[in-house]
């Protein structure tokens, strides 16, 4: 087995990684959207430590969610600075989705599970994209 021989393993999840990269920015700039166009939207909690403005929150997951797509294209492109900013920014979107899990927990969860899921694979098997895609 030649050593430039890509595992097919290893390629599909780096290609899957992207797409959920791709995937989890759609769903954190819906996420924003939806707490931009309509605070009301979202329970309001009175005693929360992270407490910010519905507002505010909606436009730090649109931009992470814009941050998310545009890391996604860049790993099916095959860029390493999509593969750093994929990891560092679904790392990010797992910390803001940690502290608005209050606001709408089952989202949450599943955009934490995301998350994890996109670094686990950009960290383990990110480079054997960049030689096939």
């Amino acid at each position: 087995m030649s050593e430039n021989k890509r595992s097919g393993w290893a390629i599909g999840w780096s290609g899957f990684a992207g797409f959920l990269l791709i995937l989890a920015g759609i769903m954190q700039g819906i996420n924003g959207l939806a707490a931009i166009f309509n605070d009301e939207f979202y329970v309001r909690l009175p005693n929360y430590t992270f407490r910010l403005d519905i507002t505010a929150w909606g436009w730090i997951h649109l931009i992470v969610g814009i941050v998310l797509i545009a890391s996604g294209v860049g790993i099916f492109k095959g860029h390493v600075a999509g593969r750093v900013i994929g990891v560092i920014v679904a790392g990010l979107t797992v910390i803001a989705n940690f502290m608005w899990l209050p606001y709408y927990p089952v989202w949450s969860v599943i955009l934490i599970a995301l998350g994890v899921a996109v670094i686990w694979a950009l960290t383990a098997h990110g480079r054997d994209i960049a030689t096939d895609y």
